[in-house]
């Protein structure tokens, strides 16, 4: 790391692993549910498990957002963070939050929101702690010497992502008024804002894996800030079935929220013939692997799954159904799950032992190779499994939609009927989980090294002026 108030991110990026491993835990034993009998059905129940499962990923990627935010802001502002005591408060604050709410919602104690379900209490210490966090990065870019188109929309996306959440405070008498306004929260969370810190993040990794052309890479950026504003915001109306609001939104919707992930791999697309024309190849390869992959898979589970079920012709069938968990698992998993454990991948050289870095891109012949054998094992385990997981929700839904919606089974029976997919489901996010503790294992093997990587340089300059390796074109 160049500055040592980015060390605060190591600990942000650790909590953001241990909630990442309670997702798995309690996601594969949602899963198992699928068959029966269930021997914890008045312990943990599925729409608890479902409930914890859910919350657990919006909260360690909320937290992987925010560690990532500590590690790329002092570096674009070049400068140390505002207030390190400041973030360790708001890191204990929002520790001691999804702690205690997850205890909670074994006592169904919750506003019963899908996704939403944190009590009031919680929200309002979500604000403070979301208040913190902004003041503190705010301030850092002000005691900074440059500001950064890539922290901008970075920092953009997390601050609307904080408005946004205002009205998950507003209790609506009406259920079908609630939905409605529920997703200008989700909707324009995981599919608007949410988008501008996947693209910002994309962009700053991009720049210092392939030595692509910052300006380029930031005009992408102002595309996709558009495309937020304009597909994001009108692609909300995909959601709207049975909540009152006049058919026409349904194809607007439908067409504008196929356009939302088009920038982000059109970046991709550009960074990677960028990569490929310069013959410089950045030594820290798994990070390359994570964040290429992150542009691909979202193109694979937000664009191409989501076309293929947001046309009302389809959608009117397929909503609500496995088809919708098929969309969702693959396209959250792509979108901001990976971008996460990219910009950890990225980082981890600097923050622990035993994992030597480069900070520029090297020329193609050098044999240094960071990643770590369990880093390669835990990315392609994870991405077989999670496209098997998707194989297996995807043909599941297919026969719930057939049996249940065309033909008018029962939903009991349509579940008994579709067991076998269910079988898979359970092997494959077996698979999954393999590789996510492979990944959590590889991010703790090590222990935590704060020192900022220009002390190394220095020392590694001093002792042998080649070990600076060739310099960068």
């Amino acid at each position: 790391m160049r500055y040592r108030s980015q060390s605060v991110a190591y600990w942000y990026f650790a909590l953001a692993m241990v909630l990442f491993g309670l997702q798995l835990a309690f996601g594969l034993l949602a899963a198992t549910k699928y068959l029966g009998p269930d021997p914890l059905l008045n312990v943990l129940p599925f729409d608890i498990a479902k409930v914890i499962h859910t919350n657990l990923l919006v909260v360690w990627v909320l937290t992987g957002f925010m560690g990532a935010a500590y590690w790329v802001v002092p570096e674009e502002s070049r400068t140390e963070l505002y207030s390190t005591k400041l973030a360790y408060w708001q890191l204990a604050l929002w520790a001691v939050m999804g702690v205690t709410a997850i205890i909670g919602y074994f006592f169904r104690y919750g506003t019963g929101t899908k996704l939403l379900e944190q009590p009031i209490p919680h929200k309002i210490v979500i604000i403070i702690v979301m208040l913190m966090f902004l003041y503190n990065m705010i301030m850092t870019v002000r005691k900074g010497s440059r500001f950064t188109t890539t922290e901008g929309v970075l920092l953009g996306g997390i601050g609307l992502a904080a408005i946004l959440y205002l009205p998950a405070l507003i209790d609506f008498d009406n259920y079908t008024v609630g939905t409605f306004y529920r997703w200008w929260t989700i909707h324009l969370w995981v599919e608007g804002v949410w988008e501008m810190i996947q693209g910002s993040l994309l962009a700053y990794l991009l720049i210092r894996l392939t030595g692509a052309d910052r300006e380029v890479m930031e005009k992408w950026l102002y595309v996709i800030v558009g495309l937020v504003f304009i597909a994001g915001v009108i692609g909300t109306a995909h959601h709207y079935y049975w909540i009152g609001v006049p058919h026409y939104w349904l194809p607007i919707g439908g067409f504008f929220s196929a356009l939302e992930p088009v920038a982000l791999v059109g970046m991709a697309i550009y960074a990677y013939s960028a990569l490929r024309r310069s013959g410089l190849q950045h030594p820290n390869t798994l990070a390359l692997h994570w964040t290429v992959g992150s542009a691909v898979f979202t193109m694979f589970g937000a664009g191409l799954l989501g076309l293929a079920h947001t046309w009302p012709s389809v959608n009117k069938w397929t909503h609500g159904t496995l088809i919708t968990a098929m969309h969702g698992h693959a396209a959250f998993y792509g979108a901001y799950a990976m971008i996460v454990l990219a910009v950890i991948a990225y980082a981890l050289p600097t923050l622990t032992e035993n994992r030597p870095a480069s900070e520029t891109p090297q020329p193609a012949e050098a044999p240094a190779e960071l990643g770590h054998t369990l880093g390669y094992w835990a990315f392609w385990l994870q991405l077989a499994g999670m496209f098997g997981m998707t194989i297996s929700f995807a043909t599941a839904g297919i026969g719930q939609v057939y049996l249940e919606r065309i033909l008018g089974v029962g939903f009991l029976e349509t579940q008994l009927k579709i067991q076998v997919h269910f079988l898979m489901l359970i092997g494959t996010a077996t698979l999954f989980v393999i590789g996510g503790v492979l990944y959590i294992y590889d991010f703790f093997r090590t222990r935590p090294r704060f020192r900022v990587v220009a002390d190394d340089a220095a020392e590694a300059g001093r002792a042998s002026p080649a070990a600076r390796g060739p310099a960068p074109a």
